[in-house]
């Protein structure tokens, strides 16, 4: 009985894992490279994000905190799902690939979506939502592709189970049909976010271009990798594993530079007056507005009281004068 010779690179290992390590087959290594600095960068983030709650002066951008952290957690699992890529398609990577895949960029992109919807409330000058209404409208809009992959997978489980090293004709397909859902959060995202440019508050809509041009790029990277996919990458020397995972690689570090990291910069940045609408509007951070109460009221009756004797006490004393002056002409009369 003969063994394989593990690669060059490689110690006594199971195959499934040789492009983690095989110095000649090196594509595999350049994407664990990459992946491994894309998930220390989000871990990064991350923690930045802890630090910056407590210094975010605008509550209307305090409160997107909870999605963007779902949405670094997001980005985080796409980086780590780079991984079941490199290692060859077994029993255990095929069924990850199918559910991972469309629910992690599902999440990233409601969490991009439910941005959008909140600048456009900003942009005309109205009342953002709530963290609460957001986080509830980035779950709702994961739960539907949560839905489709746990369909699939359960009932597609032991064809996933059975697939070897590559995915044939038909589980190629199916892998693109269950990302219809995906496609159409990118879509949707990118026109939500050109009407962010429609409004009076011209501030926000630097966000809008962050959420704008992460939903291009990332339809482009999309086009290209499921046109090539689906033309037959084998006809073209390219394996399945590394043309999906370049595309997560990409998609990952697109998320990051174009969206993350200029989030980040002005997230502490303080509030300015062509933010929101006149003082009086209640979507304004409660430490901007003036407070109308009791003992303003007070002091504004004490203050009425004031001038009504101040503007009594002239007449009187005129008339006064005028008394006195009229007794005197008698008495000398």
């Amino acid at each position: 009985m003969t063994t394989a010779v593990p690669p060059e690179g490689c110690g006594n290992i199971q195959d499934d894992y040789y492009f983690l390590c095989n110095t000649k087959a090196y594509w595999g290594i350049i994407l664990e490279a990459l992946a491994a600095a894309g998930a220390t960068v989000t871990i990064i983030l991350i923690l930045v994000l802890f630090f910056l709650i407590s210094k975010a002066q605008d509550n209307a951008k305090r409160s997107l905190i909870p999605i963007q952290f779902l949405f670094l957690l997001g980005t985080l699992g796409i980086f780590g799902l780079t991984f079941a890529f490199i290692i060859k398609l077994n029993e255990q990577t095929g069924p990850t690939r199918f559910f991972l895949f469309g629910v992690l960029f599902a999440l990233c992109f409601s969490c991009l979506l439910a941005h959008a919807l909140d600048l456009i409330k900003l942009v005309r000058g109205k009342c953002p939502f709530s963290a609460l209404v957001l986080l509830i409208m980035v779950l709702g809009l994961t739960a539907v592709q949560v839905i489709i992959a746990v369909q699939y997978v359960a009932v597609n489980i032991k064809a996933l189970k059975a697939l070897h090293l590559v995915m044939d004709e038909e589980r190629r397909r199916d892998f693109i049909l269950i990302l219809i859902y995906v496609f159409f959060l990118m879509f949707l995202l990118c026109i939500v976010s050109m009407f962010v440019f429609c409004g009076s508050y011209k501030r926000w809509k630097r966000h809008g271009i962050h959420l704008f041009f992460t939903a291009l790029f990332s339809i482009g990277i999309w086009v290209a990798w499921i046109a090539i996919l689906m033309y037959n990458t084998s006809a073209l020397g390219i394996v399945d594993d590394l043309l999906i995972g370049i595309a997560l690689i990409v998609n990952g570090w697109i998320f990051l530079f174009l969206y993350a990291i200029p989030e980040f910069c002005v997230l502490t940045a303080p509030r300015k007056p062509g933010d929101y609408p006149l003082e009086n509007n209640t979507c304004q951070p409660k430490g901007m507005k003036k407070t109308y109460g009791i003992e303003n009221q007070g002091y504004a009756q004490e203050d009425k009281t004031q001038e009504e004797n101040t503007d009594s006490y002239v007449p009187y004393s005129t008339h006064f004068q005028l008394k006195v002056n009229e007794t005197i002409f008698l008495s000398l009369v």
